[in-house]
């Protein structure tokens, strides 16, 4: 057994993450995350392992507490933090934000509401496609979660923890071989199953590099790249941009016979405007106080949208 802690920039505030369906997977139950942690599989470089991860609940002080069954090297624990980080955004710095934004009409009041908020990834951008690809177009969520579930169980690793199974989201080298036959009887369509399935193989022909995407790669360029990759189109593109460790992005315009989609389209009519109508200098003016955290921003006005629904 393992156990270690894990600082976080602050202010944080995991504890808001719970109210958050789309954050968790399909065996999880926010209810009950807050007395017996957070549990999920933690893909290393060689292996993956379960781990329970504890938050301390204080935002000032924030810092995660991580435990493992098994017994983890000083490497491994380094590997398994830089995918913490990810997932909970331990290095993301939302300071500046505050401080730019605090009388923003819009944002500011929610930087008050929300205090402390960090979105939450997944434990790679191929945890977060997939997740992408296997849930697009499907407005049961829970039943979306279950065919995620499923595929995981078919093709990734089995660990077990506390006596149970849990399957870790599959590798490349494990979903390249896959039937995209097989894919769909689990739930998703025959093509969402060829997308994951040629995704997978275009990581190992070294076609496509969510690495280099993931942490290097500016919002432009990651938004051009992204969209490329088939079944990922310009909403999917848009929305993964904002999971990585970075608090900057772009939210380019999509029209559609004259009328605006996706994100953009929500930013403007937040901030009172016509989307079909708002040129791109509108449009920046209008988040000029997000430059730089653009990323941040969008995830402060969607958890007020979600918390905002679950009270009606």
């Amino acid at each position: 057994m393992s156990s270690w802690s894990l600082k976080s920039i602050p202010p944080h505030d995991w504890f808001i993450c719970l109210d958050i369906d789309p954050y968790f997977d399909h065996e999880h139950n926010p209810e009950t995350i807050f007395e017996e942690g957070f549990t999920r599989p933690i893909p290393l470089e060689e292996r993956d392992v379960a781990a329970t991860i504890f938050f301390n609940g204080d935002p000032e002080n924030p810092e995660f507490h991580i435990e493992t069954q098994e017994d983890l090297s000083k490497n491994e624990i380094e590997q398994a933090n830089r995918t913490l980080a990810r997932i909970f955004g331990t290095n993301i710095d939302l300071r500046p934000l505050y401080d730019q934004a605090a009388d923003d009409p819009v944002l500011g009041p929610k930087l008050t509401e929300f205090y402390g908020l960090k979105r939450m990834s997944r434990g790679s951008l191929l945890e977060d496609i997939l997740n992408r690809i296997i849930q697009m177009q499907l407005s049961h969520k829970p039943t979306a979660k279950k065919m995620a579930f499923k595929v995981r169980e078919a093709y990734g690793t089995h660990l077990v923890h506390n006596g149970k199974t849990l399957p870790a989201w599959p590798r490349p080298f494990q979903l390249a071989k896959a039937d995209p036959a097989q894919i769909r009887k689990m739930g998703p369509t025959l093509r969402k199953g060829e997308y994951m399935v040629g995704l997978a193989q275009d990581m190992l022909a070294g076609e496509v590099d969510l690495e280099y995407l993931d942490r290097e790669a500016a919002p432009q360029e990651f938004y051009d790249k992204i969209s490329k990759i088939r079944g990922v189109g310009p909403t999917s593109a848009q929305d993964l941009m904002l999971f990585r460790e970075r608090t900057d992005a772009i939210f380019p315009s999509n029209k559609k016979k004259g009328e605006e989609k996706g994100l953009r389209r929500w930013i403007i009519m937040s901030y009172g405007g016509d989307p079909d109508n708002t040129n791109e200098k509108e449009f920046q003016k209008m988040i000029t106080n997000w430059n730089g955290y653009e990323a941040a921003a969008i995830e402060f006005l969607f958890v007020n949208w979600i918390v905002s629904h679950k009270k009606r």
